[in-house]
């Protein structure tokens, strides 16, 4: 396994489409090991493909205390949701930066798992916001883009602070 490099907001690269995975092979299940090593490491709950630059649509969610639940979902595909859940999200793409976002209160999801095979997941809760949020890096939006435009300049100019303190 090796940790990945993470893609910091707001690279372009955040901003890809994910293509769908055309066969769950060795390197998928390589890439979903690589994946959970650097998102426990981040720490985080979840991480999609296109946040360790790879423009895939796999994520994985571990919403467990005790981070033993790895979740893996590849070629994801919302199929329903209903109600209104307002949560303070975080994103390891986006360090150090939370705010409210509006989700679906519950979700069905359908994807294929590590042996291709496909799987329907009903979630609520902090599980259900994760693979939303997950699910969106898919299509190439990051959280803070359902804030306003002066919070999200806010956050670059933020962001661009960070990075140049720490040259």
């Amino acid at each position: 396994m090796a940790k990945l490099d993470i893609l910091r907001y707001p690279d372009p690269r955040l901003y890809t489409r994910a293509v769908p995975v055309s066969m769950v092979d060795d390197s998928i299940r390589r890439l979903v090991a690589d994946m959970a090593e650097t998102m426990y490491a981040a720490p985080g709950i979840g991480l999609a493909a296109t946040q360790v630059d790879r423009h895939i649509q796999l994520i994985i969610v571990d919403t467990s205390e005790a981070q033993n639940d790895l979740q893996v979902f590849i070629n994801p595909e919302l199929i329903a949701s209903t109600g209104d859940a307002e949560r303070e999200e975080g994103c390891l793409s986006v360090p150090g930066i939370y705010d409210k976002v509006h989700r679906a209160e519950w979700i069905r999801v359908r994807a294929l798992n590590l042996d291709g095979q496909p799987f329907e997941l009903e979630a609520t809760g902090l599980l259900a916001i994760c693979i939303q949020h997950e699910m969106d890096h898919l299509l190439g939006k990051v959280f803070v883009q359902y804030l306003s435009s002066l919070k999200q300049s806010r956050i670059r100019n933020k962001l661009k602070k960070r990075l140049r303190e720490t040259l």
